[in-house]
């Protein structure tokens, strides 16, 4: 099916681009005058959309020729200024002359988590400066790989982009670069041209602030001034991501996806957890959340009542929950009022679930049609069901602490229970920081 051809000029005065070259510095200082960027559009008509995209209702329509002021671009969309309204075209059949081009469009960025930590770098393993809470604004510099880097009390700051929505069509800023001359002596221009005088140069090996890109011409922040350099005779890098903790795991097998489960030792009760997930042979970090263990922290050798988390490796067993399947691709089994879990050691039915009445098979199990299980999964832990070495272990909704399984909120155990996919051979690794060497 064609798209709907709609045809005319935008017009718009952006900033220019810089203009770098070599010698002498000399000459009368020019003024730098903005470039003058003409949109034509190819077809004979165009709607105009309230809003960048087709399922916005149409306000009009241009023609070809007409002239109109474009105020920004967002995605495929110019946003421009029609007939004393705010109005959207497509992109695809506008043709722009000039080099310049149009800002983006203005974004907000809203915290989503309850609680969010900002850190000193873009990654879990830098330390934690600070906390940003739900529906709080923030004021993003750049993207670096899922983090964003932002203003945090006058000083530099890193979230997650997974607890931060971004309201708009506009993408998020580019990945952190550093801008490096590669030239002995590069001219710094007053405006995007050899035409323009030179104001100042800079050298081989020194860094740049750059502000924009316009055309072949970098424009850069230059003694406090604006000024302009050659593309041509800079190199821009992007800034590694940060490497993630489970990159230097070894014991991951073919796993693609783990969970990871960590406290700041055996006793604490409190721990964090992290997901990851390995795309195009790269890990990925998925999300953070607070969670919790067995009242007593990790257990060293776990027992049948001890109050203690297991700590290992384990794969991941049947999905579970009070109510129907929250999308989940693990096995799900929903709980009815006779569900168990067999957790006496002396029973040939030891850590695995039945269904009441129990009939002289065991002497004791735990309930399992109870809040805490609205949503979960079974941690494949003592699969041998080895007599004493403990039961019913789980990953599942809770705020306190459990008699040994891991928790998190509900909203936390539906994503992550979404976002398992068997496929991948999921793991969950639970350790203290400190012994994290072992896998």
């Amino acid at each position: 099916m064609k798209k709907l051809m709609v045809g005319m000029a935008l017009t718009a005065t952006l900033a220019t681009a810089v203009t770098p070259g070599f010698g002498s510095i000399g000459g009368n200082q020019e003024k730098a005058y903005a470039a003058t960027v003409t949109y034509k559009v190819t077809a004979s008509k165009l709607n105009v959309r309230s809003g960048a995209g087709t399922t916005y209702g149409i306000i009009g329509s241009v023609v070809k020729g007409q002239t109109l002021s474009v105020m920004s671009k967002s995605g495929s969309w110019y946003k421009i200024n029609y007939n004393g309204r705010t109005g959207y075209v497509s992109s695809d059949y506008v043709q722009a002359s000039g080099t310049a081009t149009p800002p983006a469009e203005s974004t907000t960025y809203t915290v989503t988590a309850s609680t969010l930590n900002v850190r000193s770098g873009a990654g879990t393993n830098y330390a934690s400066i600070g906390s940003v809470t739900k529906g709080q604004k923030l004021s993003v510099m750049s993207k670096s790989g899922s983090w964003y880097k932002i203003n945090y009390n006058g000083r530099t700051g890193y979230v997650s982009s997974d607890y931060v929505q971004a309201s708009g069509t506009a993408t998020p800023p580019a990945e952190s670069t550093t801008y490096t001359v590669t030239a002995s002596t590069l001219n710094v221009r007053s405006g995007a041209g050899t035409n323009y005088a030179s104001i100042g140069s800079v050298t081989k090996g020194q860094k740049l602030s750059v502000v924009s890109k316009s055309g072949s011409w970098y424009k850069i922040n230059y003694n406090g001034r604006t000024g302009y350099v050659s593309s041509d005779y800079v190199q821009a890098s992007a800034t590694a991501s940060p490497k993630l903790v489970v990159d230097s795991f070894k014991t991951l097998g073919n796993a693609q996806q783990v969970i990871l489960v960590t406290a700041d030792n055996y006793d604490t009760k409190s721990a964090k957890i992290q997901t990851f997930e390995k795309v195009d042979g790269k890990w990925k970090q998925v999300l953070t959340a607070n969670g919790i263990l067995g009242q007593k922290g990790f257990a060293l050798s776990k027992k049948e009542g001890d109050m203690e988390s297991p700590t290992g490796k384990y794969t991941i067993g049947t999905a579970f929950g009070r109510y129907a399947n929250p999308g989940t691709k693990l096995p799900y089994r929903k709980i009815t009022a006779n569900d168990v879990w067999v957790d006496d050691s002396k029973s040939s039915l030891y850590n695995t679930w039945q269904q009441k009445p129990a009939n002289g098979r065991w002497t004791s199990a735990e309930n399992m049609d109870i809040p805490a299980y609205d949503y979960g999964f079974v941690i494949n832990y003592n699969e041998s069901r080895t007599p004493g070495k403990g039961s019913a272990i789980f990953f599942h909704v809770g705020t306190n602490y459990t008699a040994g399984c891991t928790a998190t909120s509900k909203e936390q155990v539906v994503s992550i229970l979404k976002w398992l996919n068997p496929e991948k051979n999921p793991v969950i690794i639970q350790s203290p920081v400190s012994e994290l060497d072992k896998y």
